[in-house]
């Protein structure tokens, strides 16, 4: 589990991290979200040790971060860069020695990578062969070679086609079944509801929301519900709920109803099937989307 305690950051008298405090549960996917220049970078810089916080403090497992704890960390930043130069083999033998591995474990290691990657010819490639989304796999496998603890990735999708993207979100997903904790940082907010548990947002170097991401989506939705059902009755609004759209649907009709305080499904349905025939019903839940651009909004 890594804690972020009361984290304030200061470069002279711009304050890039303003007392931010989170929890990341172990073996899970976290978003890292929030507009270009809310802080994110900065804490993951922090993180991994990068730079020093002005206030607070990181811990791991209960434990205040040291050094030597960064061995146990995988960071893909966004900024990429691999040697030119060198070969492929050379360079990621090389970044995962720099991770402690020995050499003989390394190679064993990132040929596995490689086979599953389907990459082996390009061992004794140099870098500067590779296309953009060549080279990202391979940084990639030098990310996870070492078998991290917590893995932070800076916009891991950025660049790759999507049937790569694909296989990336799945490598993240099997990792994250096998128990490594995973800070995502992305402005794609399509993966953030598809790969991430939980979440924080970041604006203005303040937190501004954080917790399980389908309960962030819950607690900011406008409480509404959609109906699709036939005959052609209109439905009417009364005590329970208002009607706030209602149009023709292949099925029949569809209708998004505006919930009242206080009211459940119960209470919406059952004046409903006195007048029509229902195909479905379910809630409405607000996608991260527009959850983002309205508290980055401010509103």
């Amino acid at each position: 589990m890594l804690q972020c305690e009361s984290v304030t950051k200061c470069f002279g008298a711009f304050k890039a991290l303003d007392n931010v405090s989170v929890t990341i549960p172990e073996g899970t996917i976290f978003g890292l979200l929030g507009p270009n220049g809310a802080g994110k970078t900065t804490l993951i810089r922090i993180i991994n040790r990068i730079i020093p916080a002005t206030e607070g403090r990181i811990l791991l497992n209960g434990k205040e971060m040291t050094d030597e704890d960064v061995r146990s960390l995988g960071y893909l930043p966004e900024e990429r860069g691999l040697f030119k130069k060198l070969k492929v083999g050379e360079q990621a033998i090389y970044l995962a020695r720099l991770r402690g591995m020995s050499t003989d474990s390394a190679v064993s290691e990132l040929k596995k990578w490689f086979i599953r990657f389907g990459i082996q010819s390009w061992w004794d490639k140099k870098i500067e062969e590779l296309s953009k989304g060549m080279a990202q796999k391979v940084q990639f496998i030098t990310t996870v070679v070492h078998k991290p603890q917590i893995l932070i990735l800076d916009e891991p999708f950025s660049g790759f086609d999507p049937v790569n993207a694909q296989t990336i979100r799945n490598e993240i997903l099997r990792l994250r079944d096998e128990g490594t904790t995973i800070i995502l940082s992305t402005h794609n907010m399509e993966s953030v509801e598809e790969l991430c548990d939980n979440i924080m947002l970041l604006n203005k170097s303040r937190l501004v929301v954080s917790g399980r991401t389908d309960e962030v989506r819950r607690k900011y939705g406008a409480n509404q519900v959609e109906v699709i059902y036939r005959d052609e009755a209109a439905l009417q609004g009364g005590e329970a709920f208002s009607v706030f759209l209602a149009e023709d649907h292949k099925e029949g009709h569809r209708a998004v109803l505006n919930v009242n305080e206080g009211y459940g499904s119960r209470d919406i349905l059952h004046p409903i099937l006195e007048k029509v025939d229902i195909v479905s019903y379910r809630e409405l839940i607000p996608r991260m989307n527009d959850i983002f651009i309205g508290l980055v909004g401010g509103k």
